[in-house]
């Protein structure tokens, strides 16, 4: 009897089984819409805006806020315009709840379809700046307090430097910096444009960071804001590379190193034991693969370098005088030896042709040129930073829609912000067009679908959107001008989950939310390490991704549904493309972070 009664409840229970599997299939089938939301929240005073995506027409005419405790409506409101197709979409609303002023917690419901739930909020985006500063720490080389172990402690052995009397394979110390991705490049670059975001982060919004780091990244305070700390590893390496008047380097290591996927440590493929090439700036073509760069100069990076040197002084001058003094020297000499050579600063390959092929310079030298104004006051830099200025009013993917791998960096011109804060008059008016030129330029494509997207999908196209949402906040510092207060936010909000694939760009963040897992990255494939706040180089265009050279999925595409002719983005350590964290689009992100958090600070406190 009791052998019938477990046999029949066991019948019970499989039937329950299938039949719970059907009702769960049946309805995930019928799913066709769904509603993407920023996860990390809205600030009451701010603007909200969640997205609808529809696989088939439906005739919305409202949505509804709800309390996602009480499931209680608190909000009503027309759904306003279709957008129309998008992407994997054939219809498209945004719903807009912005004149909402409420805290707490909410979901956004339309017919059937619920978002996922969000707060709203004075202090959704705080700890959001440290929290990514995590990555940088990470990205740590010589001492990394991620892994509290060494590595490249060899580095390394100089190229092309014989202008200067220097062999090559002549034995330097360019220990130090951060590694550029998930390989273990160092380009001076990325590092100079990334510690210039650091310390102006630290400049504009010094009450979001907090001080929980030694200098040397290990746990502990040390008196010093850790964004500060981390600005600093940047600089100390920048002045490793460049050691004297006359000698300045570009990168260390090359693609040979991308011999396999590892963990951070002594690499051995150069032929010189551990030690890696240094390659020196010499104004002139270097190896790209079979053929040769287009390097022209020497102003773009060395522009960086003096721009990063500037502001360091600028910051360390009440805290280390005999520090701040010698990036002032350093910022001088920096900027003479952009000035050897006009021109552009390509970096170097060897085995493929993947490299910064950067095709812009004077945007630096503008920004180098506007650093010196700002702290000089010398005439002089202010004539050259306006001359500079006005050779490249907009960022040319603004206007063009498209761009090469890094052709255009940084991404937005950083030397108009910094420039038009020290005018007055006639000359403040006419740079500030010109931001405001680029921006409409990205609106006239932005305003024609759902999501407010007027950045092109090319590679790192997250690293765009964080730098053109930087340039709009820039914009309504300068004018008071909110006309474009929505653009500026829906461009935050893509990065954190309004998008079509309704998942965060940047892992970790939020840490309830739906964010990479699987990035093309040694520290979780190998290590399974988190990369907490990496941002993800994000969706590329489906044509060019199809074209990238040894690209293959690992897992099932858990994104497959929303992906389109358009873009693609996948969750794969396969995907190189889309799914792989960069060292310099985290910085940029950093100081987004710290403004919004900064700003909603300066909010009034919202209702209950």
């Amino acid at each position: 009897m009791i052998k019938k009664c477990l046999n029949f409840l066991n019948l019970r229970q499989a039937f329950l089984l299938v039949f719970a599997c059907f009702v769960c299939n049946f309805a995930k089938a019928q799913q066709n819409a769904w509603i993407r939301i920023n996860q990390l929240g809205y600030t009451p005073a701010g603007k909200k805006v969640a997205v609808w995506g529809g696989k088939s027409i439906r005739q919305l005419r409202s949505f509804e806020i709800k309390n996602a405790q009480t499931g209680k409506t608190v909000y009503v409101h027309p759904v306003g315009k279709d957008y129309g197709a998008y992407g994997p979409f054939v219809q498209s609303f945004r719903l807009d709840f912005s004149s909402m002023q409420d805290t707490g917690r909410f979901f956004v419901q339309a017919g059937d379809v619920k978002s996922p739930t969000f707060r709203i909020a004075r202090d959704v985006y705080k700890g959001a700046a440290d929290f990514v500063l995590r990555y940088m720490r990470q990205q740590r080389t010589l001492f990394n307090p991620f892994l509290k172990d060494s590595c490249h402690t060899h580095d390394g052995f100089a190229l092309y430097a014989g202008k200067v009397g220097i062999p090559d394979s002549s034995r330097i110390d360019a220990g130090g910096g951060w590694h550029d991705a998930s390989d273990y490049l160092q380009y001076a670059t990325t590092s100079a444009n990334a510690t210039f975001h650091l310390l102006a982060a630290y400049r504009d919004f010094p009450k979001v960071f907090g001080d929980l780091k030694q200098a040397n990244g290990l746990d502990g305070k040390n008196g010093r804001a850790d964004v500060l700390d981390e600005a600093k590893w940047g600089l100390d390496w920048l002045l490793k590379m460049h050691p004297k008047a006359n000698q300045m380097y570009n990168q260390i290591g090359d693609d040979r190193d991308h011999a396999s996927m590892r963990m951070p440590k002594e690499d051995p493929y150069y032929g010189r034991g551990f030690e890696r090439p240094v390659y020196f700036i010499d104004g002139e073509p270097q190896q790209r693969g079979k053929f040769m760069n287009n390097t022209t100069g020497t102003s773009s990076t060395a522009g960086k370098f003096s721009s990063a040197f500037r502001l360091g002084a600028m910051l360390f001058d009440k805290e280390d005088r005999t520090y701040a003094k010698l990036l002032s020297k350093k910022s001088e000499t920096a900027y003479a030896y952009a000035n050897i050579k006009p021109g552009v600063t390509q970096t170097v390959s060897v085995k493929s042709p993947y490299i910064y092929a950067e095709d812009n310079w004077v945007d630096d030298m503008q920004l180098a040129a506007a650093m010196g104004f700002s702290t000089t006051k010398k005439g002089k830099f202010a004539r050259e930073a306006l001359r500079y200025a006005r050779q490249e009013k907009i960022t040319p993917w603004m206007i063009s829609d498209t761009a090469a791998h890094y052709q255009w960096y940084p991404f937005i011109n950083l030397g108009h912000y910094e420039l038009a804060k020290g005018l007055k008059g006639q000359d403040r008016e006419e740079i500030v067009s010109y931001y405001k030129q680029g921006i409409e330029e990205v609106n006239r494509r932005a305003e024609k679908n759902a999501f407010f997207r007027g950045v092109p999908f090319i590679w790192c196209s997250n690293n765009l959107t964080v730098s053109f949402a930087i340039q709009c906040l820039w914009y309504k510092e300068l004018t008071g001008d909110a006309h474009f207060d929505e653009l500026a936010q829906a461009n935050f909000d893509w990065l954190f989950g309004t998008n079509p694939w309704g998942t965060s760009m940047v892992y970790g963040l939020p840490s309830w939310g739906d964010t990479p897992v699987d990035p093309h990255s040694a520290f979780t494939f190998l290590g399974k390490h988190p990369i907490d706040g990496g941002l993800v180089d994000g969706p590329i265009m489906a044509s060019t991704y199809r074209n990238l050279i040894g690209i293959k999925l690992n897992n099932p595409d858990s994104y497959a549904e929303f992906q389109s002719d358009l873009a693609v983005y996948h969750d794969d350590y396969g995907d190189y493309s889309t799914n792989e964290p960069t060292m310099d689009g985290t910085a940029s992100l950093i100081y987004l972070l710290a403004s919004k958090e900064g700003k909603a600070m300066e909010e009034p406190t919202g209702k209950k």
